[in-house]
C-alpha cells in the first residue's frame, strides 16, 4: 500500500479553541455588523472559556478590532492584490495573525503555525499557504517598524501618521484635535489612552448601597466620583450581591459625573420632578432618582424604543419612588411646558468618546453619521428647554468630542430660543481638574480616565 494513502496519513491538527472563538466573534462583527461585546460575553458564556483563556480570547478580538485599520495598511503592502479583493474571511484571519504577531506576547512560529492550522479549518487548505506566506512576512519587522514603512512621516503629515500609528480613522484624528485645540502631545496621549481597555467601574446608587460595600468585595475607591468605584482585575460585577440585586450597577464615573453635576446645580423654589428626555439603558436615570429620593424628588424617564425602556425600568426597579417610563419621543412631548425642575437631555451621538469600550465603532462611524445626527440632537435640546420649568436646570450630555456635536448644538439651540442661558458648569465638579475653558465642561480618557463625556449646563430664563 503506498505511504500516501489516506490510511497513512497524519491526521490533521485541530485548531487551538480560543482563536477559534475569536476568529468566529470577529466575523460575528465584521460581516453582520455585530456588537463586539455582545457577542463576545455570548461566545465566552456558550463556550465555557473562563480565566486566562477569556482574557487571551478577548484580547484577540477587542485587539483586532481596534488596530484594523492599522493591520490593513501593513498588510496591503504584503498581499498580491487589493485587500478589497480579498475574501472577508481570509482577510479577518489574516488581521488575527497580525494582532499576535505585532502586538501580542506570542512567539512568531506558534503563532503563524496556529492561524495556518485554523484557516485550514474555517477555510480550506488552498488558503492556508497564503496566510503563511503573508503572516511570515509580517513576522520578519516590529510593529514600530511597519509603522515607519507605511505611515506618512509625522513631519509631512501629521494626522496621515496618527491615524496609521493609533488607529483611527483620520477625520477622527482631526474631530479630537478640534475639540483639545492642539495638535501636540496631548493628542498623542489622547489616541494612546482610546486604545486602552476600559476600567469596570461601578456604581453605588445613594441610599441603597455604599462605595465601602463595594470595597468590601474587592474594588477601590474612584478618583472623582463620590459613587465610584473601580473593580481590579477585570472580575465579574454580577458576581457582587449589591450589583445583582440593583443598589448599586456597572457606569462609567464619567456618566457618574455629568449626573451628577446636574443633581447639584443650585434650584430656587420647588425641586421635585426631575426629567430624563433619552434615558435607555437606565443607567444615568437609576442613579439620579436615587438621588432625587433623598430630596423628595422623583424622575420620569423616556425611551422611544420599547426594549430599551424595559432595561430602564429594570434599573430603576430597585430604587424605591414613585418613577415613571415612558415610550415616547423625546422630541414630542406628552407633558405640559414647564413641567419639570431638572432635566437631562443625554442625547444620541456619535459615541466617539467611547470608542476604548466599543473597538469596532471607530471603522463604523462616518462625518456623514455626525452630520445626520445633528438636527435630532438641536430638537431635543430644544425639548428639554421647554420641559423644564422657568429657573430650572437642563444638562446636555453627550458621549463624544465632536465640537459638531456638543458646543455647536447648544449654541445653535440657545440662539434660537432666546430664553435659556448657558452656565458654568465646571463649579459643580470642584474636585475634577481640567474640565476646558467653560462655560460648559468636557472629560477625557486620558486626562480623567472616563469616557469622553461633555456636559453643557443650561437655565431656563
Amino acid at each position: 500500500m503506498s505511504d500516501r494513502s489516506p490510511r497513512n496519513r497524519a491526521p490533521q491538527r485541530r485548531p487551538d479553541r480560543v482563536r477559534q472563538v475569536a476568529y468566529e466573534v470577529i466575523r460575528q462583527v465584521t460581516s453582520q455588523d455585530g456588537y463586539a461585546n455582545l457577542a463576545l460575553n455570548k461566545a465566552l458564556r456558550d463556550q465555557k472559556l473562563s480565566g486566562r483563556d477569556a482574557a487571551f480570547c478577548t484580547e484577540l478580538v477587542h485587539g483586532t478590532l481596534r488596530w484594523q485599520g492599522t493591520y490593513d495598511a501593513i498588510l496591503a503592502g504584503n498581499v498580491s492584490r487589493p485587500l478589497a479583493e480579498l475574501d472577508p474571511e481570509l482577510l479577518d484571519l489574516l488581521r488575527l495573525g497580525t494582532h499576535q504577531l505585532l502586538r501580542m506576547r506570542v512567539d512568531s512560529y506558534a503563532a503563524v503555525n496556529e492561524m495556518v492550522t485554523l484557516t485550514r479549518a474555517v477555510s480550506g487548505q488552498s488558503r492556508s499557504g497564503l496566510v503563511n506566506a503573508v503572516l511570515r512576512k509580517v513576522s520578519q519587522r516590529t510593529f514600530d517598524q511597519w509603522i515607519v514603512d507605511v505611515a506618512p512621516h509625522s513631519d509631512d503629515d501629521l494626522f496621515g501618521f496618527l491615524s496609521i500609528a493609533k488607529a483611527h480613522p483620520r477625520w477622527i484624528v482631526e474631530a479630537f484635535a478640534d475639540a483639545l485645540h492642539t495638535d501636540g502631545y496631548e493628542l498623542d496621549e489622547l489616541l494612546d489612552a482610546d486604545n486602552e481597555p476600559p476600567r469596570v467601574t461601578l456604581v453605588a446608587r445613594p441610599g441603597l448601597a455604599e462605595v465601602d460595600d463595594l470595597i468590601e468585595s474587592g474594588a477601590t475607591r474612584a478618583q472623582y466620583s463620590p459613587y465610584a468605584a473601580v473593580l481590579q482585575g477585570g472580575g465579574d460585577p454580577g458576581k457582587i450581591s449589591a450589583v445583582s440585586a440593583g443598589r448599586a450597577g456597572v457606569q462609567d464615573e464619567g456618566s457618574q459625573l455629568v449626573a451628577t453635576a446636574l443633581a447639584m446645580a443650585p434650584l430656587e423654589g420647588r425641586d421635585a420632578k426631575w426629567l430624563d428626555l433619552c434615558a435607555g439603558p437606565g443607567g444615568k436615570a437609576a442613579l439620579l432618582a436615587a438621588i432625587g429620593r433623598q430630596r423628595g424628588a422623583a424622575i420620569t424617564a423616556v425611551e422611544p424604543l420599547p426594549h430599551r425602556a424595559e432595561l430602564v425600568r429594570s434599573n430603576l426597579r430597585a430604587v424605591p419612588g414613585n418613577h415613571q417610563v415612558l415610550v415616547g419621543d423625546g422630541t414630542k412631548p406628552t407633558w405640559p411646558e414647564g413641567s419639570y425642575d431638572r432635566v437631562l437631555a443625554d442625547v444620541p451621538c456619535s459615541g466617539l468618546g467611547a470608542l476604548r469600550r466599543r473597538p469596532e465603532a471607530r471603522w463604523r462611524r462616518t462625518p456623514e453619521d455626525v452630520a445626520e445626527l445633528r438636527p435630532l440632537q438641536e430638537q431635543l435640546l430644544d425639548s428639554a428647554i421647554a420641559s423644564v420649568r422657568k429657573g430650572g436646570v437642563v444638562a446636555y450630555v453627550t458621549c463624544t468630542p465632536h465640537l459638531m456635536e456638543t458646543r455647536e448644538v447648544v449654541d445653535a439651540v440657545l440662539a434660537k430660543r432666546g430664553d435659556a442661558v448657558l452656565e458654568d458648569a465646571r463649579g459643580l465638579l470642584p474636585d475634577v481638574p481640567s474640565l476646558g475653558e467653560g462655560p460648559d465642561l468636557q472629560l477625557w480618557p486620558h486626562i480623567h480616565g472616563t469616557d469622553a463625556m461633555y456636559l453643557a449646563l443650561i437655565r431656563r430664563t
